[in-house]
């Protein structure tokens, strides 16, 4: 266990699980072609939102006839889009293991007021895919719990043949992947995520069936005009060409240009999900060599490679929140860091955020510094 502070530090110690690293090649002029001081709905500003819905289909490989739209309010707002747009045709099923699928069935349940049928489990574990009806239901679950580390390990538990609808918050899973396009009919993320890029913007993917539901059923309620995604019984196409529902920003919308050049030098989702893979498993190695820590999602097929969860499981830790608190800050106190303290809902523990845009070698300077604070802590216990 270590003694001394160790000698190296990660050149970058960004960690944090949202908004993530900036790609490591970022630096501010590469946003100098920015269109600031235009209307996005000029030619430029459409030419430039076009290119990051292209950008996003050809970086992660969505099917043609699938349509995607950059929405207001980041991942929530595009969640929110759908389900207040799309459910309440037919029996609905929630699934959540973290934070923010809770937050899901909350706003189904207690606002929409849709009597849907809600399978939970713990933080480090997940529900029951096999008995999801898929064939016959509307289901709504995260891909990757940010705040919890768990993923779906496949997607074989969802339908082909299906007549509901998957509508999939894939927020930390989109970039570090391989989501099965075939499978989700409406997909989520946002840009401060895996590609680090600037907040405030959501992206929705439809697909043929998701289109066709919305411009064949009506909900029951009201909808917000920055949710209405149909006019007059038909698909706003606008929306999916670069006529945004709200005004982007355009230094934002560079960025994610920028990010989506960065993600192509990598060699796009292939290149993204090997950094993430590489980045994780210098994790689950150092929990493996150290039996004091352990990750929190108890089976290796559903353990995250974005945000790494971590649990501190030695006896003599007399307060888990106060400890957890303690090595994240000291941690932070001396630049090696940032951010990776345990999310508000979350058991106690660390999270670190290893997505592509965080280079391994950082991570694997960090780790002995993980090692050095968890050991001042325990003696500062005594």
């Amino acid at each position: 266990m270590a003694t001394q502070q160790p000698a190296t530090r990660p050149a970058n110690p960004r960690f944090s699980s949202g908004p993530c690293a900036k790609p490591p090649t970022f630096d501010v002029t590469k946003l100098a072609d920015a269109a600031l001081g235009r209307s996005h709905r000029a030619a430029v500003g459409k030419a430039k939102l076009k290119d990051a819905i292209e950008g996003t289909r050809g970086v992660l490989g969505i099917p043609a006839d699938y349509r995607i739209g950059i929405v207001p309010a980041s991942d929530t707002g595009a969640v929110e889009m759908a389900l207040w747009s799309l459910l309440g045709a037919r029996k609905v099923e929630m699934l959540a293991w973290e934070s923010f699928g809770a937050g899901w069935v909350t706003d189904v349940v207690k606002q929409l007021k849709i009597d849907a049928e809600v399978k939970t489990a713990d933080y480090g574990q997940i529900v029951d895919l096999a008995s999801v009806d898929t064939k016959n239901n509307d289901v709504v679950f995260t891909w990757n719990g940010t705040t919890s580390g768990v993923r779906v390990p496949n997607a074989d538990w969802i339908a082909d043949d299906r007549e509901g609808l998957t509508i999939c918050d894939a927020t930390s899973a989109a970039f570090a992947m391989d989501l099965p396009w075939d499978k989700l009919d409406v997909t989520t993320f946002s840009w401060q995520k895996v590609l680090g890029g600037e907040a405030a913007h959501g992206v929705i993917v439809l697909s043929p069936a998701a289109v066709a539901r919305l411009e064949s059923y009506t909900p029951a309620w009201p909808l917000p005009k920055i949710f209405r995604l149909t006019k007059g019984g038909k698909l706003i196409e606008g929306i999916f060409t670069g006529a945004t529902i709200n005004t982007p920003s355009m230094l934002a919308v560079e960025d994610y240009l920028f990010a989506l050049d960065w993600a192509r030098s990598e060699g796009s989702l292939k290149g993204l999900i090997a950094r993430a893979d590489a980045n994780a498993k210098a994790v689950f190695d150092f929990c493996n060599a150290n039996d004091w820590i352990a990750n929190l999602a108890e089976d290796d097929a559903t353990r995250s490679n974005t945000s790494v969860c971590l649990k501190f499981t030695d006896d003599r830790i007399q307060d888990g929140a106060a400890f957890a608190k303690a090595v994240a800050k000291r941690l932070e106190a001396e630049n090696i860091a940032l951010d990776i303290g345990a999310y508000r809902d979350a058991p106690a523990g660390l999270r670190i955020w290893c997505g592509g845009t965080v280079e391994t070698a950082d991570l694997q300077a960090m780790l002995p510094w993980l090692a050095w604070a968890f050991e001042a802590e325990i003696a500062a216990q005594v």
